[in-house]
């Protein structure tokens, strides 16, 4: 005779299917040691953001210090090439109160430079203004210094804007320079590109958003263009970021061979290595129990193999890119946006 399952067995079963699930989705390759070549131990310092302010510490999370006191940091951190300057966005708020009840609140950005200098002469409130538009944010220098990438919010300074227009910006130089836009044709887009990383070739990588059907727009995935090809049309940058869907947040290596992003999938998060041309995909790091990773662009150490990275948790990590070494420099607590010195 066939015996039914109780409810208790049913109930064993089930959690051990539940239990291996993660297992099978997380079961991602990784890079292995031979293909990403001797690794040593980590040097430099991390920049990062702890209760909306800039601070430094080593990348052993000892000697952490105050940078700038703005109380109002927000999102990537860059530093320039010689390690005196770090560039970093400001937030405010718009707040329309307009007839018959129009109106609400308005988030507004700019970029300025904190010196890491002023600090170590205990002035934690000097810092210079970069953009004055009230829509430039999530800043990144060039490896050469020269060259500052950002996106912006082109309807910002409009209060009564209904929906954002997201474009990439070069500055050149950054403290003197004039603003370029990338797309000439940004006035008539309907799509955006957002968070920026660019290499030493000129090859940007950004995060394509298109309109959803209630209206609004949604990080789609990560294309690439070239610096001097950013006219492209939309459909090309399309049939990329379809490929690379639920991937947000990159950022290149200072060799130019991987692309870090994080994976915003519920089915596979994490962070993630692609090869240049995206043919390879490599697991770097699955975040711990009862916390996720922060969909903020990772940063990678000079020689291209250490990564540092945030959880939501408050917590800023470090780990090589085959995924071992990990370990948490800082928190639980209000620590976000680490970015790895030049």
């Amino acid at each position: 005779m066939t015996r039914k399952p109780t409810i208790s067995q049913f109930l064993v079963a089930t959690s051990l299917a539940l239990l291996l699930i993660p297992a099978i989705a997380f079961g991602q390759e990784k890079l292995s040691t031979e293909k990403a070549g001797t690794i040593g131990s980590p040097t430099g310092k991390i920049a990062f953001i702890r209760d909306k302010n800039v601070w430094t510490m080593d990348v052993s999370g000892i000697n952490q210090t105050t940078i700038t006191e703005v109380g109002n940091a927000s999102g990537r951190l860059s530093w320039s090439s010689d390690n005196k300057k770090i560039a970093f966005t400001r937030s405010g708020k718009v707040n329309l109160q307009g007839p018959d009840n129009l109106g609400g609140n308005h988030k507004v950005y700019d970029i300025f430079l904190a010196y890491v200098d002023s600090a170590t002469n205990n002035n934690t409130t000097y810092w210079y203004r970069l953009t004055d538009g009230i829509g430039s944010r999530d800043p990144e220098w060039s490896a050469d210094g020269k060259t500052l990438i950002y996106y912006k919010d082109m309807n910002a300074n409009f209060v009564n804007a209904f929906l954002p227009n997201y474009q990439i910006c070069l500055l050149s130089p950054p403290e003197t320079g004039n603003e370029d836009l990338l797309r000439k044709d940004w006035q008539n887009m309907s799509e955006f590109f957002i968070s920026p990383t660019m290499n030493a070739d000129g090859m940007i990588a950004f995060v394509h958003m298109v309109k959803t059907s209630e209206g609004g727009f949604r990080q789609q995935g990560i294309a690439k263009l070239h610096r001097d090809k950013f006219m492209a049309s939309l459909k090309s940058v399309n049939a990329q970021s379809k490929k690379m869907a639920n991937f947000v947040a990159p950022a290149w290596s200072p060799d130019g061979k991987w692309l870090a992003c994080i994976s915003n999938s519920m089915n596979t998060p994490g962070l993630y290595l692609f090869s240049a041309d995206f043919s390879e995909k490599y697991l770097v790091f699955t975040p711990p129990p009862v916390t996720s990773l922060i969909t903020a662009a990772p940063s990678f150490s000079p020689d291209s193999k250490w990564l540092t990275f945030g959880t939501r948790d408050g917590s800023i990590w470090i780990c090589d890119i085959t995924g071992n070494g990990a370990r948490r420099l800082t928190g639980p607590g209000m620590d976000t946006n680490p970015a790895w010195s030049k």
